[in-house]
């Protein structure tokens, strides 16, 4: 390490390059690296779905979810079975064995369960699926003075527009009930012409079809005959013929029967700041980049907000990517405000162009780290951003070290280019294991098992990568720089820098002064009474871990963090008319509004309102809220 050292500053031009390369590889990979809020999960769990409509939770769980459990026991590749039994589905979740083919154990379940034999005649096809995590991006509120379909349709042809944008692959309708088609047929009408439920059922299902009728071949070629019956709308499902008489006469579904082409019966709305609403969930898989789909989703509401009836809005009520943005400022931030601050300090000590070259090593080290990023596979994200913020005090320790010892040589004397290599080569073995026992604490983060291992890798990996570069900042690059710096001005040649000089001296004797009659002999007391010494370590330590123990010091896993979003869940007993259910959240929103009236008063006229949106739903709950 040493020859590498000295080679290194006798031969400017490596090092200028070497850090050249590093700034530009790093300048080059920021705008290609993929970003996204959260590393991607890989969760190693099949879920299965099966639906069986109007049973109790009780009666799910023993004719179908015990059922599943039983065929897919003893599978290879599971670890745990847990089941959920509600009205009407049965939800079964297989977490498997870290590392095992998820395709291989999916298909084994898949064949198991599809094998079922014994399920009521009442329910519908299992559903068998590997689980993956999709991270919401953008929520859009589509709201207005307007009946439920026309919303509907408005948010289809929305949901259709922005599936069609590139990058752009999962978009959700929330908040919409399906459509359906009722038929209401009364009793007296079956008996005065014959019929029964099951025979009007036979006759939907004979007539409303598509039938392909084979292959005419003629001369001019083959013509493929196909029969189109389904049925669709209502108008269409009253044209069906259910009954025809000896006399050639027939009764069609419309003349007995009253056809509603609605919408399922079920208790779900929505309003967004007191209009009816619909909702749109823009998600991203897989390596999608989550700031250049928000900005195309972005940029399409822009020019769909001009092509929307009037009265309807388009309003953005959660942007997931705001929050990446966000932190990528704390990041800036911080960067500036360390440099800054470590520039501060070390002119204070040191000469202000050796001062500039230490703090230079920030700034280096991160864009050497960002360069690496494709090639390892992380991304830009919460936790990688994370990683910088944590390390960025770090990475300019061992530069301040090999500054400091580099300026000591030339007070004693040396020329520059040796006081470079004496100094560097004196700190580097301490340096080296510095920066190495720092390491070693991440590396436990990269080797966490299975789905949270996932999520902490790019935390401990981008930590590592940024001290090694810090490394070869302080070792190799910094050496050189320190020893070919130009000249700085002498004491009497500038008013300023001589009075600057003076404060450098009177802090330096202040310091050592606190070093040479207060450290020094604190420390040759501790060596002297070193058992004191060690107790008391002993005693602070069991005096911690005391703390922990009683419940004094709590431990969180992830400690609260304060939101922009407020929440309120009102669940009703089970019958409670829909009725009453909205007027209980209409009275939520009315405080809503209240608390908003109490907040803008405290506010400057000239900002906008603490509460921005209010959204409230029946029979679905929000996944974010915003308010």
């Amino acid at each position: 390490m040493h020859k590498l050292i000295e080679w290194f500053v006798r031969n400017s031009v490596a090092a200028n390059l070497l850090m050249m390369i590093l700034v530009a590889g790093g300048l080059i990979a920021l705008p290609n690296i993929h970003q996204e809020e959260f590393p991607t999960l890989d969760v190693d769990a099949v879920q299965v779905n099966v639906a069986y409509l109007g049973a109790a939770p009780a009666e799910v769980e023993s004719a179908v979810c015990v059922r599943v459990e039983e065929a897919i026991e003893g599978t290879e590749g599971i670890d745990r079975i847990t089941s959920q039994a509600s009205e009407g589905q049965c939800s079964v979740n297989i977490e498997l064995v870290t590392g095992v083919d998820k395709t291989k154990v999916a298909n084994d379940i898949k064949s198991k369960v599809d094998a079922i034999d014994s399920f009521p005649v009442e329910t519908e096809r299992p559903v068998t699926a590997e689980v993956s995590i999709v991270a919401v991006v953008l929520q859009i509120a589509v709201s207005g003075p307007a009946d439920e379909r026309t919303l509907k349709l408005i948010g289809q042809q929305l949901r259709d527009d922005i599936a069609a944008l590139p990058g752009v692959s999962q978009v959700e309708l929330q908040f919409a009930r399906p459509y359906e088609i009722s038929i209401d047929v009364s009793e007296q009408t079956l008996r005065r012409h014959g019929l029964t439920l099951e025979a009007i059922g036979d006759a939907i299902r004979n007539s409303s079809l598509d039938i392909p009728g084979g292959a005419l071949k003629t001369e001019g070629g083959e013509i493929l005959l196909r029969t189109k019956g389904q049925a669709y709308y209502g108008p269409e499902f009253e044209d069906i013929v259910v009954l025809t008489r000896t006399d050639g006469t027939s009764v069609t579904l419309g003349e007995i029967a009253r056809v509603v082409d609605g919408f399922e019966d079920s208790d779900l709305q929505a309003r967004f700041d007191g209009q009816p609403s619909v909702s749109l969930k823009v998600s991203r898989v897989g390596k999608e980049d989550i700031m250049l789909l928000a900005d195309r989703v972005k940029e399409y509401l822009e020019l769909a907000r001009q092509e929307v009836p009037e009265g309807i809005e388009l309003t953005i009520w959660q942007d997931e990517s705001q929050d990446l943005v966000d932190r990528m400022d704390v990041l800036a931030k911080n960067a500036r405000s360390g440099l800054l601050l470590v520039l501060l300090v070390l002119t204070l000590f040191l000469r202000f162009r050796l001062a500039l070259w230490v703090a230079a090593g920030i700034p280096v080290a991160l864009l050497g780290a960002v360069s690496i990023f494709p090639v390892a596979g992380i991304s830009i994200s919460t936790m990688s951003v994370m990683a910088f913020i944590l390390v960025i005090g770090v990475l300019v320790d061992d530069a301040i070290v090999v500054g400091e010892r580099v300026y000591t040589h030339e007070q004693s004397g040396k020329s520059r280019i040796r006081a470079a290599i004496d100094g560097t080569q004196e700190v580097s073995t301490p340096v080296l294991f510095g920066v190495f026992t720092t390491m070693a604490t991440f590396i436990p983060i990269i080797t966490i098992p299975g789905p949270m291992g996932s999520f902490y890798f790019p935390l401990g990996v981008t930590v590592l990568i940024a001290l090694s570069f810090s490394l070869v900042e302080s070792q190799l690059i910094l050496p050189t720089h320190l020893a070919h710096r130009r000249a700085e001005v002498e004491p009497g040649g500038n008013a300023l820098m001589d009075r600057w000089l003076a404060l450098q001296n009177r802090i330096s004797g202040a310091m050592e002064t606190i070093a040479t009659d207060y450290y020094q002999p604190a420390i040759n007391r501790a060596l002297e009474w070193r058992y004191v010494t060690v107790a008391t370590g002993i005693v602070v330590l069991a005096l911690t871990l005391s703390l922990f123990a009683s419940g004094r010091i709590h431990f969180q896993f992830f400690p609260g963090v304060e939101g922009t979003h407020l929440y309120a869940t009102l669940t009703m007993p089970e019958g409670t008319p829909v009725e009453k259910t909205a007027q209980a959240v209409e009275q939520l929103e009315a405080a809503a509004e209240v608390l908003r009236g109490e907040l803008d008063q405290l506010r400057d006229p000239d900002e906008p309102s603490m509460i921005s949106h209010v959204f409230s739903s029946i029979g679905a709950f929000i996944p974010k809220g915003s308010i």
